[in-house]
């Protein structure tokens, strides 16, 4: 696998992460005040999340901006160099 199929592999896998410790969150809240790191919890697969999710949304125009670079075009529009 490359770095892109990886990345989105890692996502899907932390977004679990993260709903499942939203969830522990909210059942532990059932039981009473539950203690200060539990709240924490979800912030770690959540940090990630954030990391992997803009390395993701960035994806696009990167390639974008490689493949107008390569045939000469403005990228930002997606034009190409009239021959």
């Amino acid at each position: 696998m490359n770095l892109n199929k990886w990345t989105r592999q890692i996502h899907r896998w932390l977004s679990i992460a993260f709903t499942a410790g939203v969830i522990l969150y909210m059942i532990a809240m059932g039981w009473g005040q539950p203690p200060a790191w539990m709240g924490l919890l979800p912030l770690l697969p959540l940090i990630a999340l954030l990391l992997t999710g803009l390395y993701l949304f960035v994806l696009p125009y990167v390639a974008r901006a490689r493949n107008a670079q390569r045939s000469g075009g403005n990228w930002a529009l997606g034009e190409k160099k009239a021959s």
